[in-house]
């Protein structure tokens, strides 16, 4: 059973679509959004002026974030708080807030829109939500949970919906599991603490993110069924290898490097690291602006969002958010692959 809590101040017509703020836009210049874990909130800054305009409340420790199908809403997962909360993207308006979420820390839609996976960190599961829009009282509904122990952290889905991919953290594995009938369909060992995972524009490779070493893993997966996957790489990168962001031109991507507080840019046809960013403070959570040449983010240890212009390869600017600081997004973004 789900429940919503709705602010006094919104009226909402239908479901996830929230027509009267989609078309009442904060200007030009859309919000950038980030999640401060130790803080349950979230810091809006200004894209202009890059200082934080206002702080909105959260459950405890919101983690990670997500666009819904619709581009309407923008969901944050708060991991300790049980529940969604929903953000129109261009406002900063909270939509709603969906209660009985069991420990999401991690979030993804399928392609085609059918389904809400969350990885329940704490309590190793992975739990597949049916996504029902125009149901105003239950729009999430559980349909099955799968055991994943140890420590489900970061998923991906392939472009055809078909597999569900995720990197158990504690016990050093990584996890397939058949979207249609959500079942296990193998598991691997990978190397120490996998953390983010990121599959290719062609669903033919994933990366793994080593956070307890210095190199991102990069594994065959087209093999089809049950068949499992195939180490390609052990790409050096940084100490820490954590957090993956797309360059926006379908082949290459960004790892942040926590421990060694440096980016790497990483060409995904070839699995050579062709470019270096600082990353200061314990590089998390990565946004590629609009324009391109823009890298946002999160300095987890310093508390700050930071700014890399990545033509001079600098840091051009910095602001203070919360605590912790871990998710980043703004709709003016380049292409997530």
């Amino acid at each position: 059973m789900f429940f919503l809590s709705w602010p006094r101040s919104l009226v909402v017509a239908l479901g996830f679509s929230v027509a009267a703020f989609g078309a009442v836009a904060a200007g030009p210049a859309k919000p950038i959004f980030v999640l401060n874990s130790l803080d349950a909130d979230i810091s809006v800054v200004d894209p202009v002026t890059f200082k934080q305009i206002k702080r909105i409340p959260t459950g405890k420790e919101p983690h990670h974030l997500y666009l819904s199908p619709d581009e309407k809403s923008l969901l944050v997962a708060n991991a300790l708080g049980d529940s969604l909360t929903f953000l129109d993207p261009q406002t900063a308006e909270v939509q709603r807030v969906v209660h009985g979420i069991s420990d999401p820390y991690h979030l993804r839609f399928s392609p085609d829109m059918k389904w809400l996976i969350t990885a329940a960190n704490r309590l190793d599961h992975v739990d597949f939500y049916s996504w029902t829009p125009t149901n105003k009282t239950e729009p999430l509904k559980l349909v099955k949970r799968i055991s994943a122990p140890k420590t489900p952290s970061h998923l991906a889905i392939d472009s055809k919906s078909s597999t569900l991919y995720v990197s158990l953290q504690d016990s050093n594995e990584l996890l397939a599991v058949d979207i249609a009938t959500q079942t296990p369909r193998w598991k691997i060992k990978v190397g120490e603490m996998p953390a983010d995972i990121f599959l290719t524009a062609d669903d033919k490779h994933i990366l793994v993110g080593l956070t307890g070493d210095s190199v991102v893993e990069v594994y065959d997966v087209s093999a089809p069924g049950n068949t499992g996957a195939k180490l390609v790489k052990r790409l050096p990168t940084g100490k820490g290898a954590h957090s993956f962001r797309a360059w926006g031109d379908k082949r290459h991507v960004l790892v942040s490097n926590r421990v060694a507080n440096t980016i790497s840019k990483i060409d995904t046809q070839n699995f050579t690291v062709v470019d270096k960013f600082p990353g200061p403070s314990g590089p998390d959570d990565m946004e590629v602006m609009g324009d391109g040449k823009t890298l946002l983010v999160t300095s987890r240890w310093a508390g700050k969002l930071t700014m890399i212009d990545t033509e001079t390869k600098k840091v051009v600017r910095q602001v203070k958010v919360g605590k912790s600081p871990h998710g980043v997004y703004t709709l003016d973004h380049q292409p997530r692959q």
